[in-house]
Parts: C-alpha cells; structure tokens; sequence
C-alpha cells in the first residue's frame, strides 16, 4: 500500500512511518498542507493520512479542497482535537475516518489497513513482479526465473521498495527515510553495501541485470535497461 502521510509534528511522523514501513507499506511524508495537496493530486496513493493542524493549508481544508475535485481515495484525519464537535467536523468536511491523538499505532495501522479494503476495487495485489523477478506479498519470497532467493529483512525491504517503485530512479535520501528511518545521512556506505549484495543474490547468476545504478541519481529496478 501506497501512504500520504502528511504530518507537521516530527516525533508523530518519525514514529508513524517507522511503524508503516516496518509493516511493508510505502509512506511519502509532507509537513504542511500545500505540498501534501499538491502530492494528493499528482501522484497516487492508496490512503492519506492528514493531521488537522498543520501549517500552509490545514487538514479541513485540504480535505475539502480533494473533494471538490472529486478525489475520492480514502482519508485518515490525525487529530489532538477528538471531541465529538471535531469529530463530526472532519468527517462533514469529507475524512472517512477520525483518530484522536494520543493513538496506539495498532489501532492507526487497523484503520488505515480497514480504509484500504473498504475502498479496493478488483482483486488484492498478493504478488510483484518485474521481468523475471517476483515477489510475494503473502509469503515474502523472492524469486528469479522460478528460483528462489533468499533475502535477509533488510535487504527484503530494500527490493521491495524497488520493486513497488519500479521503472523509477529512487534515491538515496528515499532510501535512507523508507528503508532505514534515517531523516538525514549517515554519511555511511550502508546504502552501497546492501545495494552490492542485493544485486549479487537478484542479478549475479542471471543473463540480464535488474538492478542498475544511475549515477547522480540513485538507483532503478527495471527489466528496460
């Protein structure tokens, strides 16, 4: 799943796309109103979850400005405002559902999860592939050409952000944020290393590379290059 999280107060983020990450979900994360507007309608995202406050443009009035253009993608409204005035407020105004703060991440991560399957259309994507290379969401295996590879969690994780942003340059920074929860760089060769032995499980035993470089960039995973 695909997660707009847009959230000005960086302890709540820290620990909300730790936690989604570490559930296998794909978090892009904003700190105030305008930008995470502008992402809600250029890119696609499977849930947004918006806190009530925030700086630029507030939660009501991102909310109510996506429905006016008729995105209907499912929205998780933060608040520290959770009186029943409040409530009904950000649900008038076009949320699916209202969390108050302080939250146990169990509990976001059911609505978020509950929100996603209310709203899905056709069957559940179980399995990812590109060329060759698959992964199962289910089971968490990893195959090439049918043969099974055997993936420590992070380098897991690692492919699996490649693979769900496939044909796209991710970079280092997003890597850092979405992979290692790191929200500055290490200045470490962590990056490089997971990335060495990721492509000599995925790559090295094959007639065609997945797995490419893009200098000045970051990296790609595409069967096209």
């Amino acid at each position: 799943m695909r997660i707009l999280l847009i959230e000005d107060d960086p302890d709540t983020a820290q620990h909300v796309r730790r936690g989604l990450a570490e559930s296998m979900h794909v978090v892009d994360h904003t700190d105030n109103g305008n930008d995470g507007l502008g992402l809600a309608l250029t890119e696609h995202y499977d849930v947004i979850i918006v806190d009530r406050m925030l700086p630029g443009r507030d939660g009501i009035s991102l909310i109510k400005a996506l429905r006016e253009k008729n995105q209907r993608l499912p929205i998780l409204i933060l608040s520290a405002l959770g009186d029943t005035d409040d409530r009904v407020a950000g649900l008038k105004a076009g949320g699916d559902d209202y969390l108050a703060k302080p939250f146990a991440f169990s509990e976001l991560l059911a609505r978020v999860e509950a929100l996603q399957r209310r709203t899905q259309q056709g069957p559940i994507t179980t399995k990812l592939q590109v060329g060759d290379l698959t992964v199962d969401l289910l089971s968490r295996e990893v195959r090439r050409a049918n043969q099974l590879i055997s993936l420590q969690p992070r380098e897991y994780r690692l492919l699996l952000y490649l693979v769900q942003h496939a044909d796209q340059v991710v970079t280092r920074t997003m890597l850092l944020e979405t992979v290692w929860d790191y929200h500055f760089d290490p200045q470490t060769n962590v990056i490089d290393v997971h990335i060495s032995r990721l492509r000599s499980k995925i790559d090295r035993d094959f007639d065609s590379p997945l797995l490419h470089t893009v200098r000045g960039a970051g990296y790609v995973i595409s069967e096209h290059r």
